[in-house]
């Protein structure tokens, strides 16, 4: 559960201009020359690995020096409209006369204090300068100069490098999604500015802290926030709401990821970024949390709130050692493993010294679960007592209706001054039981020591390192690019056609693969090429005695041959890439997965069985009755349920817990049918 994202803005006196400045409406401003910092993204593919560009970032504009077009002096200065044009509460004339600032490279590191680092860039906490102090920041990455790069994140995963063992409670290094304009708003209303210079921005908080909406100044009603100690802040009338899609927010104690969807930009609804006003913002302070546009709840898992109190920490003791860089890869599935499909579910896995570590199942929920699909969701509000606004805002299925239109990325690092960061490393809501489900998210006390006077004061140091993003097709974004000649791909199997990402190919028989490359123009039969016969050596050679040579586990996607490349470097790899881990390594003279085994029962390789009729059958994936040991239904087990034949039919049309047998043992022979 988040609060508000809160943009933390600098303090900014007057600076000279040069004779003959000038600039257009809204942001267009030219006394400095941008000189963005850079971050390495990277485009992957199975079966070219990734290669890599550099693409600029952008300051928020809420960060950025705003002033009269063509004098000196502030717009806006502490956390007050001012001057002549925005005294008035005007909107469109503060607009029209009032400009954003472009910042130089040596402001982005002296001034708001983002450093260049090699592949990206450190955004540090509190840093003090010759106007004032600044707190934190928020960039958005570009694609060029003058928009925003679009991400579309469905049927991808997306990787990023991130070192967090700076951030103490209280504090949060974010990094998100959110359906932003490309362009910033540009030319909406009387913004000239647009993406270079950080405008647009909205989330499902639909902040009102925003100093400009859709190209006015939200200046109507502003009044300072109260609970910023530092004077910087203020709040509008209006709120700029859209989907948001949080990969990582954390400190070194807690970290979290969550969707957070929301009533916008389909048919017959609102556009998908909206200028909100009254119950659509759905202002906590006001009672209507629940009753606006977006989902500010959203559904995510916390290793800690899902009872995992030993994954996430500061030292050795934990499986992420938060003390130490990690590279963390989210994984957006579909229904039916294509781009078209609908979003159904998120998985998380990290990878640091080398090792791939999956997200830990919870082991507070009945049914456990490591990944958010709307059954998680439902189960997990249900125990936790929360409203299920997730549900209302159309769950996986709407976030990926929003993810379908393009998201910008967007990398922060905050404060919170509205509850002290105690939603992601405390115990929340304070209302009740630490004791409760879902209540503690970490071990970080709360109280003063979470304040943002407190954080500030004690750790202004502390930073966020942001390090090469990369997005690419499911189980592409760790393989490494080849450095020499390319390893030669895998063969006799099915695969997707060059360029193209199609999974359904995976694992199909010769027959059915050329039907599907023949009648609908997807996969390709990879054949082996033909090998040369040896060489026969006129002198013969004694006999030598056979060696044994030992055999390298690896990972298949067929049941017989091994996989070239990353999915074969370890187990969990291969769990990534969704095939099966052979410990004996590859096999010879079997049939392999799905092709035919008629006549042949005994020829299929280890792992399948021949199942089929006299006339045809073919080697499939064995089925066996594994017990779920949370499961019992009159005190037996799923396979003694199975071993009583008669009764197999009525026992499956039982339910325990809601759920039927069937759902609980779904391969113990006929109850499975």
């Amino acid at each position: 559960m988040k609060i508000l994202k809160i943009a933390l803005s600098t303090l900014l006196t007057d600076v000279l201009r040069p004779a003959g400045y000038h600039v257009n409406a809204q942001g267009a401003g030219n006394l400095e020359t941008e000189g963005n910092p850079t971050i390495t993204l990277k485009e992957c593919t199975i079966a070219g690995g990734c290669t890599s560009s550099q693409a600029k970032v952008t300051l928020d504009a809420n960060w950025r020096h705003i002033h009269v077009r063509g004098n000196y002096e502030n717009c806006y200065t502490g956390n007050k409209w001012g001057g002549p044009h925005c005294s008035s509460g005007d909107p469109e004339k503060c607009a029209k006369n009032c400009v954003l600032e472009q910042i130089s490279e040596e402001k982005y590191k002296n001034t708001y204090g983002i450093k260049q680092l090699a592949n990206g860039f450190r955004i540090n906490f509190v840093t003090g300068h010759q106007f004032g102090t600044n707190v934190g920041g928020r960039l958005y990455v570009l694609d060029g100069d003058d928009k925003y790069k679009m991400w579309h994140l469905k049927n991808r995963e997306f990787a990023v490098d991130i070192d967090v063992s700076e951030l103490q409670c209280g504090m949060n290094g974010a990094l998100y999604f959110v359906e932003m304009d490309e362009l910033g708003g540009k030319n909406l209303g009387d913004n000239q500015a647009g993406a270079k210079y950080g405008t647009g921005y909205c989330d499902a908080q639909c902040p009102h802290d925003m100093k400009f909406i859709s190209g006015e100044a939200n200046i109507i009603d502003w009044k300072p926030n109260e609970k910023d100690f530092s004077g910087n802040m203020g709040i509008g009338k209006y709120g700029s709401c859209c989907a948001e899609m949080d990969i990582w927010e954390a400190n070194s104690m807690a970290t979290a990821y969550t969707p957070h969807p929301c009533d916008l930009g389909g048919n017959g609804q609102k556009p998908a970024q909206y200028k909100c006003e009254g119950i659509d913002c759905g202002d906590t302070d006001k009672g209507q949390r629940y009753k606006g546009v977006c989902d500010k709840d959203g559904c995510d898992i916390n290793p800690y709130r899902m009872g995992n109190k030993k994954f996430y920490g500061r030292g050795d003791e934990f499986e992420i050692n938060t003390l130490k860089p990690m590279t963390v890869v989210t994984q957006f599935l579909t229904t039916d493993g294509t781009d078209d499909g609908e979003l159904s579910e998120i998985r998380r896995f990290y990878v640091q010294d080398g090792n791939v570590i999956p997200s830990p199942k919870s082991t507070i929920l009945s049914k456990n679960t490591d990944s958010i699909t709307d059954g998680f969701c439902k189960n997990k509000k249900n125990l936790f007592g929360d409203i299920n606004d997730f549900k209302k805002k159309g769950g996986n299925a709407e976030m990926g209706n929003s993810l379908d239109r393009g998201h910008v990325l967007a990398l922060s690092l905050w404060d919170d001054v509205e509850v002290n960061m105690l939603w992601l490393d405390s115990a929340f809501p304070l209302d009740k039981p630490a004791t409760d489900p879902g209540v503690k998210r970490g071990e970080c006390p709360g109280g003063e020591t979470s304040t943002p006077r407190y954080v500030r004061d004690n750790y202004p140091n502390g930073g966020v390192i942001f390090q090469n993003a990369a997005i690419g097709e499911i189980g592409s974004t760790l393989i490494k690019s080849p450095t020499s000649s390319p390893t030669r791909a895998p063969c006799a199997l099915c695969a997707s056609q060059p360029n193209k990402n199609q999974p359904e190919c995976t694992g199909q028989s010769e027959t059915r693969c050329k039907q599907m490359a023949e009648n609908e123009n997807k996969c390709m039969w990879n054949e082996c090429p033909p090998t040369k016969p040896p060489v026969q050596n006129k002198t013969p050679s004694p006999t030598a005695s056979p060696i044994a040579r030992p055999k390298i586990p690896c990972c298949s996607c067929n049941y017989r041959d091994c996989r070239d490349g990353w999915c074969s470097e370890s187990k969990q790899n291969c769990k990534v890439c969704g095939n099966v881990w052979m410990p004996a390594g590859s096999q010879s003279g079997c049939t392999d997965q799905f092709n035919e085994c008629t006549g042949k029962k005994a020829s299929c390789c280890n792992g399948l069985t021949c199942v089929g009729t006299t006339s045809f059958s073919q080697c499939i994936v064995s089925k066996k009755c594994i017990d779920d040991k949370d499961f019992k239904f009159k005190n037996k087990t799923c396979k003694a349920l199975t071993k009583t034949p008669a009764k197999i039919k009525k026992y499956c049309k039982k339910k325990v817990n809601g759920k039927r047998v069937l759902d609980y043992c779904p391969d113990c022979g006929q109850c499975s049918a």
